[in-house]
């Protein structure tokens, strides 16, 4: 009868371990992520079953930022925002950092108001305009 491999206490699969600390709010979206090459690991374009150890290095591209981190440890549970610089070092630059806030800042000012029915003011002020109402 053929053993099943026993799991290797000093690595872990990556789209687990982006999940584990936090970068993905999912293990399938982690995965995704990694398939559609927007994880890297040590330089190289990943995929998700590619195993990571301690002193490697991950970017991993967000909606918003482009983070850069360090692996300090491995740990196969998800874990609490307090606990994940006990896994990870953030070395992303400041700059990406400040893009993020930039993407943000401008589309709280770039929102299409108005979508949907027109409220009672918004009927007001077309009707004074058209002429119409009386």
């Amino acid at each position: 009868m053929p053993s099943s491999p026993t799991p290797d206490p000093t690595s872990l699969r990556l789209d687990r371990w982006l999940w584990s600390v936090r970068v993905y709010k999912t293990r399938s979206d982690a995965a995704e992520a990694c398939r559609g090459s927007a994880v890297r690991l040590n330089g190289n374009i990943a995929k998700p079953s590619s195993k990571v150890r301690a002193g490697d290095c991950i970017v991993a591209r967000t909606k918003a930022l482009t983070r850069t981190l360090k692996v300090l440890a491995i740990s196969e549970n998800r874990m609490g925002a307090a606990r994940v610089p006990e896994f990870c070092e953030d070395q992303t630059p400041e700059s990406e950092h400040e893009k993020a806030r930039e993407k943000r800042a401008n589309a709280r000012v770039f929102s299409h108001k108005g979508s949907g029915r027109p409220t009672k003011k918004d009927r007001r002020d077309i009707e004074k305009l058209i002429g119409g109402g009386s």
